[in-house]
């Protein structure tokens, strides 16, 4: 019985697949390229085929010759401050406050997010979209965010945001 299951396991391997049986579909796809497949798709033609033509595959394909283009897209992105929101106060007598960000279409390896506090950068750019602030005065503030992508271009900022820091004072 084991031989027999071996020997129709080698026969069903070295048996070459009929390439009449098998059905070729041929369509464009939305960006207008065409799609060649083994499986049909609303408005496919089937492509005909001779009896006895087998294309067999090999590693050394000529991708030139076919319908394809790499999809380039595109990068805009946007930063947008979600803590501390515009004409808040804060009210730490520490003077924390924590900062962050949302990146769309999303935060992606290589890009830096710097903070700008009253106009002036503010410690060094990082990886991620959250800052915190430490012993800031009390009184009126403005932040911002800008990122950087990999060459170090400012590629989004931030719309500015006005908070107000409030501490107890002693007096």
């Amino acid at each position: 019985m084991i031989k027999f299951l071996l020997l129709l396991i080698l026969i069903s391997i070295i048996t070459p697949i009929n390439a009449s049986t098998t059905k070729i579909y041929l369509w464009r796809n939305e960006a207008g390229q065409l799609v060649y497949s083994d499986t049909p798709s609303p408005g496919a033609e089937e492509v005909k085929t001779n009896p006895g033509h087998v294309i067999k595959s090999s590693s050394s394909i000529d991708i030139q010759v076919l319908d394809i283009q790499k999809k380039i897209v595109p990068e805009d992105y946007k930063i947008i401050i979600n803590n501390p929101k515009n004409n808040d106060t804060v009210r730490d007598n520490t003077g924390s406050v924590l900062v962050s960000a949302v990146i769309q279409p999303r935060f992606k390896r290589g890009l830096k997010v710097q903070l700008i506090l009253d106009g002036k950068t503010y410690q060094n750019p990082q990886s991620h979209t959250q800052f915190s602030l430490r012993n800031i005065d009390r009184g009126e503030h403005q932040i911002k965010m800008q990122v950087f992508n990999e060459e170090g271009k400012v590629i989004a900022l931030s719309e500015p945001i006005t908070f107000y820091m409030h501490r107890a004072s002693i007096n």
